[in-house]
This record gives C-alpha cells, structure tokens and sequence, in this order.
C-alpha cells in the first residue's frame, strides 16, 4: 500500500513537517521523540491489543516497547490475556515485568444470560486489575444482570459499536438510549470508524453520550462509507483533532486505544505512523507527553 506520510507527522512543534517521512525508521523515530514542552497531555494514548492479533505476547511486548506505548487493552487473543486464570496470571506477571499498564479488557462477548458466565468475565477484569470491560454486542435483555455486577465489583461496561453490519449497537447512540437510565457505570466504547459508518457524528456522539465514555478505539478511513478503507490514522479523512478537542472538552479521563485492524501480517508501519500522527496532533495543540 503506497503511504502518503507527509501530512502524518507533525515534528515537536504545531506544524506540519515540511517534507515527508519515507521510512519506517524515520516514522518511529517521529512517534518516539520527545515534544517540545507544553501543558501536559489530556489524552490518554493506548493500544488495542487486537492490533496485533497475530502476534504472541512476547512480540506484542516487544512492540509496544518499540511504540513507547505502555498502556494497553488486553483481549483473549493469541495469548495476549488468555480468559484461564492460570494463564490470565502468566499474561499479567509479563506485562508488569516490563511496566506494561494494562487499563482495559476486551472486546469481552457475554453470550449468555446467565450469572455464571457473567460472573467469570467480572472475574477476570477484576484479576487483570482493570476498572473498564469493552463488551462486544450483549444483548439489551443481558444488561440488567450485567448492571448487577457492575454495581458488585465497580467495573464499568463499555459497550462497543460495530457499525451498520450490528444488529444490537451501530452506533454509540444506540447504547446510550439502551443504559441512559441504568448505574452510570453502564456506558459506550465508540469505535470511530464503525461510529462515522453508521451515519453518525463523531464529534456530536461524544459529547451527547458525556460521562457514560469510558473508552475509544481509534482508527481512520478514507470513505465514511466502507469498512474496507481503513488506513494508518492521518492517512483519511477522521477528524482526529476535532475528537481530541471534544474529549478534552468532555473531561474525558480514558484512553483512545489504536485499533488498526488491517495488514494483520505486517501492522507495524500504520501502527507507527497512527501514534506518530496522533502525538503530533497533541503537541500542535499545544500538549506534550513530558510536560
């Protein structure tokens, strides 16, 4: 896929480099610098580990300490952080061993509407640590026995949209009608990309659903229309500094996890350049990771 970088990488200043980056080195290099100083970062930059979803954890480690990235979504995937305590406990003694913060699972799928199988995904956030569960499409009969677990253990439940394809949640405005009147810890994760397919707003869904985010998965496309035009974020038309600006203005503390679900095989140099785009993003605004 032929990148046009040069609009992705803004260089420790509020303006567009002046010439583009062509390699993957130069882009790492570029996601890795150090801003100049500004006021300290409002945005909380994370990775879905499904961004990697064909590697094992130890080189999904590995990347991330490439990325400088130290806070991650774990999803039970490849043996990124299996559901199995034991291998769950494997999974967080390595992440720890490199600081590697884990502040979110998912997505979680709760297929049952049972207290068993509701209890053992409660189970395995609250081993792993994390106060947000990403769920996958529960069904809207399931949320009030979700919502008594949520009130037991103090975890939140994101539901996730997936766009038009979702019969359940397409968009973020759905799961808001569905839990506006339930704990406030039942809330959205808005996918970007599946939200702005689904013919919704990006920036008006953010601030519409306010306190009831608690987690954003981060991707860019070149049609609002096709899923399959998902690019490195930069490389489309997603209004990246126009969604910072609402979370900021929202007082959102959570994360924007990246989530590049293409070139599975080789995902490294959209990775790069996505986290690269996105802190450049930041500092033109004024914000530095090292304030």
């Amino acid at each position: 896929m032929k990148h046009d970088l040069s609009r992705r990488n803004f260089l420790r200043t509020s303006a567009l480099a002046g010439g583009a980056l062509s390699t993957p080195g130069m882009l790492l290099a570029a996601a890795q610098d150090t801003p100049v100083a500004g006021k300290p970062l409002p945005i909380n930059l994370g990775l879905a580990s499904y961004t990697f979803r064909d590697f094992t954890r130890a080189q999904l480690i590995g990347f991330m300490q490439q990325l400088h990235v130290s806070s991650l979504n774990a999803k039970d995937v490849k043996d990124h952080l299996p559901m199995a305590q034991a291998s769950e406990t494997e999974a967080l003694d390595a992440y720890a061993a490199v600081n590697i913060h884990l502040h979110a699972v998912g997505a979680v799928y709760f297929a049952k509407n049972e207290d068993a199988g509701i209890r053992s995904k409660f189970d395995y956030a609250k081993r792993a640590g994390v106060s947000v569960i990403v769920a996958g499409d529960p069904a809207p009969a399931t949320l009030p026995r979700i919502e008594k677990f949520v009130r037991e253990y103090d975890i939140r439940l994101a539901i996730h949209n997936h766009g038009p394809e979702d019969k359940l949640w397409p968009s973020p405005l759905d799961v808001l009608k569905a839990v506006r009147n339930m704990d406030p810890r039942m809330g959205c994760c808005i996918d970007v990309g599946h939200c702005v397919r689904a013919g919704t707003d990006v920036v008006d869904t953010i601030h519409q659903v306010g306190p009831r985010l608690f987690n954003i998965h981060m991707k860019d496309l070149t049609n609002f229309k096709a899923k399959e035009s998902q690019v490195a974020v930069g490389e489309g038309i997603m209004p990246v500094q126009e969604i910072f600006q609402a979370l900021i203005q929202t007082n959102y503390k959570g994360f924007v996890d990246l989530e590049y679900e293409v070139h599975a095989e080789d995902p490294m140099p959209g990775v790069i350049s996505s986290f690269a785009y996105m802190r450049g993003v930041l500092a033109g605004m004024g914000y530095s990771e090292h304030a």
